[in-house]
């Protein structure tokens, strides 16, 4: 196990520049998709699978999944340890997608390019699709993770539930709903949103890959600050990306944001202090960092791919 009693050089800008982050989110979101495929066969009854199926496999960048991944290796963990919790991550994200996607939420009809589930299968399955995703993903999690000890299996359960609840991605949708069509939301209000409805999954992913990995709590509080850093710049650069973008360089309806009347980033500070502003986020996790050295490039070039990426 690394941890940061073991002091290593701060990796180069130019070590993170010249790493190969294309090849190496490529080959992962290979690794991942292989394994939610296997996952997830199509059984009675067929309809609930194949809708499962539908968006869990649709693409997407397997962000979440590889950042579970990434600080299990950088932790001294192994693939093995990681890809059943990574794999989770990615089916409890996809959950909040579909649900997201719904009439009653974000009423939206594309995503990753496809029609919505609910578009293709319906309300009604859509629901139960995501409801499915969610049981499945810590089931997943108990019953497939191996050479772990119990206790840090059962600590990512906890967190993941924990960050999904009512106190991260799901008490942010409520408050994200009650806001649409304020015309006076603060920055507090904006943050609380972001930090619990985005950030609080993100830095859930990061954190479980370590803790399956055996990471000391010093290791887990530079982490978390880490993730809580690129998870508000990953918000920030979404609210850009809304304004600047279409609908096929997004896969999903742009300009919705305007549409519902939400209160986003740019709309606070406009468009190049929101830019600036996600900038150094990602500068301040980075610098988190630093005490790993080389093990640490990986997740320092994803977090330059949440200020660069344009989807």
């Amino acid at each position: 196990m690394t941890s940061t009693k073991e002091q290593h050089d701060a990796p180069t800008r130019e070590a993170v520049a010249e790493f190969d982050l294309a090849t190496y989110l490529g080959s992962y979101k290979k690794l991942v998709e292989e394994a939610l495929d296997g996952f997830l066969p199509v059984q009675y009854p067929e309809k609930i699978y194949e809708a499962m199926r539908y968006s869990l496999l649709a693409g997407g960048k397997r962000l979440r999944p590889i950042l579970c991944l990434s600080s299990c290796l950088m932790m001294g963990g192994t693939e093995e340890m990681a890809m059943p919790t990574a794999c989770a991550l990615e089916m409890v994200h996809t959950m909040s997608l579909i649900h997201d996607d719904l009439p009653a939420m974000d009423n939206d009809d594309y995503r990753r390019g496809l029609l919505t589930n609910h578009k293709k299968f319906g309300e009604d399955i859509a629901i139960l699709a995501g409801d499915g995703l969610l049981v499945f993903a810590f089931e997943a999690i108990a019953s497939h993770t191996k050479g772990v000890p119990c206790d840090r299996v059962l600590r990512c359960i906890a967190l993941i539930a924990k960050a999904f609840g009512a106190e991260g991605v799901v008490g942010g949708q409520v408050v994200d709903v009650e806001s649409e069509g304020k015309p006076d939301i603060s920055l507090e209000t904006l943050n609380y949103i972001h930090t619990h409805k985005t950030g609080a999954l993100l830095e859930a992913c990061v954190l479980s890959g370590a803790i399956l990995a055996g990471a000391s709590e010093q290791d887990l509080q530079n982490l978390s600050l880490y993730a809580a850093n690129i998870g508000l710049a990953f918000q920030i650069v979404d609210d850009i990306l809304d304004i600047t973008q279409t609908q096929e360089q997004l896969g999903k309806t742009a300009g919705k944001d305007l549409q519902a009347q939400k209160a986003t980033y740019p709309s606070l500070w406009g468009l190049e202090e929101s830019r600036q502003q996600a900038q150094k986020l990602i500068e301040e996790a980075k610098a988190a960092l630093a005490p790993y050295g080389e093990k640490a490039v990986p997740l320092m070039a994803v977090a330059d791919f949440i200020t660069s990426r344009s989807y």
